[in-house]
């Protein structure tokens, strides 16, 4: 890394799966709220992405943000699924039968799920939306809790891609982070998922993890290259246990420090490149034949609270416990505490907690911010150009000095070697970190 850019790296700073992001969410978007814009959506019959959230796990991984826990009986997660039918119920009362494009489930572990369960709530979707025409069906997987019950369920309904959350195969770093699976545990999971006629397998990587080197990081590389995986995530571990508390089980004096931890990332980008993959945005990578490296070449991918997606659908709707869901209105959350979404949806009401409504100016700067994270450009011009952005400009001068960015006219680009810290350029354009900055993880 270059050394003027070290203390940029170590800034805390939003990953922009949203703008406004989450913690500017306020309880002012209420159930109410967000019923009303669903009858706004449904009413032009706007395709909709759909994503349903499952926030249980067999074990708690120790360095996982995610908004889960474990479950080790089964009535909690036979609970979930019936409320999750009753919401799925109460969003279609509103919506009417409109077609559901996508649908990505998440979690926590979607296949905690047994696969009667999975039946149960694909066949409430398929009820309620129209499926006619849809695109990808997507799911997120623990390979050691795939069961061929589970693939045979998958390949009933449709499912196209699985993401497998792997993170790193070296059983040091495994056993530094609370997650034990050996390799041959993911190859299995992804032979049954191929067998099945899943096409779409991506996997998740990390680097930053205790006790994790570079060479530690370059060898998860090599094995994950060698199951012909079409698309991987790549990220940075975000150490953030004031957030979540079980990430202090982990020894916290063993976290790689910032030149080991760009040198690792810089090692997984080597051996992913080197075997053929495409670099996407900031932390993707995927075959160039893939439709996500398609939409990055052509400049129609965009970043949601997925991360990067060739996704085109104007409405994202969000279900299950703390779910968002991102309307052309604003965004709405459900209530993340299982028992009190459960209790609103058995009520008959929508289990809304805190949500945003965009302004005009809300929607031109999550644009700004989309296109730099994309595109690693951005053309100031259809927004009002150089003149409406001046403290935002003023704000990267120094970051301009230091080869982050550069600027000529209406026009930024972000320069190859800079392009891990896109994040500090999309922040200048980010009204609330500028004036109200939240606690995040680190740049790089």
């Amino acid at each position: 890394m270059d050394e003027r850019h070290a203390p940029y790296a170590e800034r805390s700073l939003p990953r922009y799966t949203s703008y406004p992001t989450a913690p500017h969410f306020t309880s002012a978007v209420t159930g109410a709220t967000y019923a009303g814009w669903l009858a706004d959506v449904g009413a032009v019959g706007l395709p909709l992405s759909l994503y349903l959230h499952v926030p249980f796990c067999r074990d708690i991984c120790w360095y996982c943000g995610c908004n889960t826990k474990a479950a080790r009986r089964r009535e909690p997660v036979t609970d979930y699924v019936t409320t999750l039918k009753a919401e799925i119920a109460l969003v279609g009362a509103i919506l009417g039968k409109n077609p559901a494009h996508r649908i990505h489930w998440g979690g926590g572990t979607p296949n905690i799920l047994t696969s009667d369960d999975f039946d149960a709530v694909f066949d409430s979707l398929r009820q309620t939306f129209d499926l006619g025409a849809l695109a990808e069906h997507a799911i997120e997987i623990d390979p050691r809790t795939l069961t061929p019950a589970h693939v045979a369920a998958f390949q009933r309904h449709g499912v196209t891609r699985a993401s497998l959350g792997v993170q790193d195969f070296n059983p040091h770093v495994q056993q530094a982070i609370g997650r034990l699976q050996p390799v041959e545990t993911v190859a299995r999971a992804v032979a049954m998922l191929r067998q099945s006629g899943v096409a779409g397998i991506s996997f998740d990587l990390m680097y930053g993890l205790p006790h994790q080197s570079v060479e530690d990081a370059r060898t998860s590389a090599r094995i994950a290259v060698g199951m012909a995986p079409d698309r991987l995530s790549v990220f940075g571990y975000a150490h953030v246990p004031w957030f979540k508390a079980r990430q202090r089980l982990m020894d916290a004096d063993s976290l790689p420090g910032l030149a080991e931890r760009s040198a690792q990332a810089d090692a997984v980008s080597q051996v992913l490149r080197d075997a053929g993959y495409v670099q996407i945005g900031l932390d993707h990578f995927a075959r160039a034949e893939d439709p996500l490296a398609r939409a990055a070449e052509d400049g129609t991918m965009r970043r949601n609270f997925q991360g990067y997606v060739d996704d085109d659908c104007a409405a994202l709707v969000g279900l299950g416990a703390s779910a968002i869901s991102s309307l052309p209105q604003g965004y709405a959350q459900n209530n993340a505490e299982v028992g009190q979404w459960s209790r609103l949806v058995h009520a008959g009401a929508l289990p809304v907690s805190r949500g945003y409504a965009l302004s005009h100016d809300d929607r031109v700067r999550r644009d700004i911010i989309e296109r730099i994270l994309c595109a690693f450009e951005v053309d100031l011009a259809p927004y009002g150009g150089a003149r409406s952005f001046e403290t935002a400009l003023q704000t990267l001068e120094e970051a301009e000095r230091d080869g982050l960015v550069v600027t000529s006219g209406d026009h930024l680009t972000i320069p190859h070697e800079a392009r891990r810290l896109a994040r500090v350029i999309a922040s200048a354009f980010d009204d609330f970190h500028q004036h109200n900055p939240a606690r995040h993880s680190r740049a790089v």
